[in-house]
């Protein structure tokens, strides 16, 4: 396994020390990452996503959507009652599964849908207005006021 040295990040930033946390534990290989549920991340707008989780057999009752630790979890755990049949041949896979999606600063979910087999969560990015960009006057000591130019120009 490569190691990163994040020394010149934390020379050149300050505040940025999550984002190389978050870098150790994506490129980290002791914990497999799960491949189950299958799922999608769009972009919807310009800080619009949404996740759309494929969990056909696991009804609304079955899921559980929550932010905390500044990340999005989903479960889910089949009802005792369906796991009493008896199947012939059981091609669809419903195991209890726990998803967790890191979420940026200022990220926050809007809801979440199932329909058709998969859960839907939409999530904005909301800036707020302390962080958005604002220009700021550059103000002049007493006594050094610029002089305006007088007279016509000479060629």
């Amino acid at each position: 396994m490569q190691n990163l040295n994040f020394a010149p990040l934390y020379r050149a930033t300050v505040g940025y020390d999550r984002i190389a946390d978050l870098m150790d534990r994506v490129l980290s290989t002791e914990v497999a990452q799960p491949t189950y549920p299958p799922y999608n991340i769009e972009k919807t707008a310009d800080d619009g996503y949404r996740i759309s989780i494929a969990v056909a057999g696991f009804g609304p009752d079955d899921l559980t959507v929550e932010v905390r630790d500044a990340a999005l979890h989903v479960s889910a755990k089949r009802s005792e009652e369906a796991s009493q049949k008896a199947y012939l041949h059981r091609g669809i896979a419903t195991r209890a599964f726990e998803r967790r999606f890191a979420l940026a600063d200022h990220v926050r979910v809007t809801g979440a849908n199932h329909e058709n087999g998969m859960l839907h969560i939409d999530l904005v990015r909301e800036t707020p207005e302390a962080l958005k960009p604002r220009r700021i006057a550059i103000g002049r000591q007493a006594g050094t006021e610029v002089p305006a130019l007088e007279g016509t120009a000479v060629n």
